[in-house]
């Protein structure tokens, strides 16, 4: 198991996930950040820190979809080990539906 960003990050941001990983397996994109799966120790340390509850368990039903995403884009993006600045109106579209198909963007951070 290893954990994965989801959907829910995206136009957020929120870093204080990455402030706890004991093993800084963040990537950042422009509008989102990812996991490495294989730099994940499991430990879950980010989950609850998350105000988006974007960050979940690879092995929840679904999470295929995601689990590639968080694969292909931490090789490509930028390791973030620093929290951060959330981007600018992440409170307003944190529980808006269809942000990848809305929002995603496939630029380093």
């Amino acid at each position: 198991m290893t954990y994965i960003v989801t959907e829910a990050c995206i136009k957020c941001k929120y870093t204080d996930c990455v402030e706890v990983c004991p093993v800084d397996c963040f990537y950042e994109g422009e509008n989102m950040l990812v996991i490495n799966p294989d730099e994940c120790i499991d430990c879950g340390v980010c989950e609850p820190e998350c105000p988006a509850e974007a960050i979940v368990p690879d092995t929840e039903d679904g999470m295929e979809q995601w689990l590639e995403l968080n694969t292909k884009y931490s090789a490509d993006w930028p390791n973030l080990t620093e929290k951060k600045d959330m981007l600018e109106g992440a409170d307003d579209v944190k529980d808006e539906e269809g942000k990848f198909e809305k929002y995603f963007s496939a630029n380093p951070g």
